[in-house]
């Protein structure tokens, strides 16, 4: 089992920056995947940008050269640095965990709310 808690949501203006942390209770250093999605009102959960395995970065395309995600094994965090943020950015945002070792298991924080707005 592992537990993931986000924070560092909040309101910001459109233009402006927000940093997302997500500590997991455990080590990600084996997981398949570690990473960030994120659900707006009336719309489907999406891909933000997630580590694979091999150490590969996958974003999806709406946040490209804008989002970076980063990781700290040693700590067992996972960041999302949000620049240049536009209100299609509002969500929830959700740190996201695969591991398929003894069987295919996903994780998912509670959610962090991002609102984008002037």
């Amino acid at each position: 089992q592992v537990q993931l808690v986000e924070s560092g949501g909040g309101l910001v203006q459109p233009g402006g920056s927000l940093r997302l942390s997500c500590a997991a209770s455990r080590s990600l250093y084996s997981a398949d995947t570690v990473g960030w999605y994120r659900q707006a009102p009336g719309k489907q959960r999406e891909l933000v940008a997630v580590y694979m395995r091999d150490g590969r970065i996958s974003y999806g395309d709406s946040v490209k050269g804008r989002f970076t995600i980063s990781r700290d094994n040693a700590k067992n965090t996972v960041s999302l640095q949000m620049n240049s943020l536009k209100p299609e950015d509002t969500a929830v945002y959700y740190c996201n965990a695969v591991t398929t070792g003894g069987g295919f298991r996903a994780y998912w924080g509670q959610g962090t709310q991002v609102t984008v707005s002037s």
